[in-house]
């Protein structure tokens, strides 16, 4: 299981998990002040299927939560995630839609 920690790039705008040298990450876009659209999901093809995704998408949705921010899911991958774990929809915002931020 990687124990990495999940680090929010705010210059550029995404969040990184390093693992093994490659660099999975989520891109987002400020919506306002306390809210963030997660727009893109990328992990590195080789890493695919061993839970890097699951584990990228739970750190930053505990960034958010600890750092009191709520998110846009527009990204499909965080909308799946959201469905399989919808205790974490307490982060989600309910002031923006994925078609209205």
């Amino acid at each position: 299981m990687n124990t990495t920690p999940v680090k929010n790039n705010a210059h550029r705008h995404r969040f990184e998990l390093d693992t093994d040298g490659k660099l999975s990450v989520v891109d987002y876009q400020n919506v306002d002040d306390e809210t963030l659209a997660l727009v893109h999901t990328e992990v590195d093809e080789s890493l695919e299927g061993q839970g890097v995704g699951s584990h990228l998408v739970e750190g930053v949705l505990q960034y958010v939560e600890q750092n009191n921010l709520k998110i846009v899911a527009v990204c499909p991958f965080i909308s799946a995630y959201l469905k399989r774990h919808p205790d974490w929809n307490r982060v989600v915002s309910t002031a923006y839609t994925t078609t209205g931020f």
